[in-house]
């Protein structure tokens, strides 16, 4: 007998920030969804219909800055430690005591400190795309700096305040389609191409997108979506995760190279430049999560992962889930 599966339910709840907008489908114990730069709860449309019918409480956030959750002004509102607090509050308000928490791009990276900052709340972690790092090292925004050579990192180019809204915000929707393709599988630049991660000198990042055409898993409608919501909100407050990188390595000095020790899985994409630069935090693994329960990376795939391949994924989500201990 099929399992019948509510609708998705949309509310605001009350948070550090403000307020939080979520996107709720199914009953079930907890499963909290993290989405990164540029995009919103609606990255996971995939997945909660999929979590829902399994049994869970599938539960996808704008996080702070974007959608209809609350953008405050300073700059530093944006840090990690305000971020984990969020999350925290979603769980809360949900009347529940823990969750599991699934995190994609800076997602990742918001779970995997939520995890590590307060395992009594975050009981496992899913990290896609971005692979865990500890805090640890020079200051950030020094390891950034010296990339690139003659090009600007696009972290860099980010973090100061203004600069890339200049670009983007004239033309949201024609930005974020070529962002959205320079890092999906079927339409990044070939091989040996100018690389669409570095701005050259006095040029922009859209000089190396490429144009004319959608990745396959974004159709026009999906793409309206998102530049809807950007052109509504503007991109400063997403932007501000980028320029709160230096505070966030002040904040957790005291987790300096801390593992991860709840169970964990890792999915990412053998074509992102996430996983390829970031391999040796890969191989790091059994030292920095090891409650590691599975770690794959999907050949061919791109950095949209869970909106290149949402059946590969879920699956992967799914099979995951089922083998984490009950909680009820």
């Amino acid at each position: 007998m099929t399992q019948q599966v509510p609708e998705i339910t949309h509310r605001l709840i009350p948070s550090p920030a403000g307020r939080i907008h979520l996107a709720e489908q199914g009953a079930g114990p907890l499963v909290l969804l993290v989405h990164g730069f540029p995009e919103s709860w609606y990255s996971w449309r995939h997945q909660l219909p999929a979590l829902a019918a399994a049994g869970f409480r599938a539960v996808a956030v704008d996080v702070r800055g974007y959608g209809r959750s609350s953008r405050p002004a300073a700059a530093m509102a944006y840090r990690m430690l305000e971020l984990i607090e969020d999350n925290v509050s979603v769980v809360h308000a949900l009347g529940e005591e823990s969750a599991v928490i699934v995190g994609h791009d800076w997602g990742a990276t918001i779970a995997a400190n939520s995890a590590l900052l307060r395992p009594e709340i975050f009981r496992a972690v899913g990290l896609l795309s971005v692979p865990y790092t500890p805090r640890g090292g020079p200051r950030p925004s020094e390891i950034f700096a010296g990339m690139g050579g003659d090009e600007e990192f696009y972290v860099s180019y980010f973090q100061e305040p203004g600069r890339a809204e200049a670009e983007i915000e004239p033309d949201v929707r024609g930005w974020l389609a070529g962002f959205y393709a320079a890092l999906s599988a079927d339409t990044m630049p070939a091989p040996g191409a100018p690389d669409p991660h570095f701005v050259a000198k006095a040029g922009t990042l859209r000089d190396r997108f490429p144009a004319g055409r959608l990745p396959a898993w974004l159709g026009e409608a999906e793409l309206d979506l998102y530049a809807g919501e950007f052109e509504r909100t503007g991109l400063t407050g997403a932007l501000n995760r980028y320029r709160n990188m230096d505070r966030d390595w002040e904040d957790l000095a005291a987790y300096d190279g801390a593992p991860v020790t709840q169970p964990s899985l890792f999915a990412g994409g053998t074509l992102d430049a996430s996983t390829t630069w970031l391999s040796d935090a890969i191989e790091a693994y059994p030292v920095t999560l090891p409650g590691l329960v599975s770690s794959h990376l999907l050949e061919g795939c791109g950095h949209w992962i869970q909106q290149e391949r949402p059946d590969e994924v879920n699956r992967l989500l799914l099979d995951w889930l089922a083998a984490l201990p009950a909680t009820r």
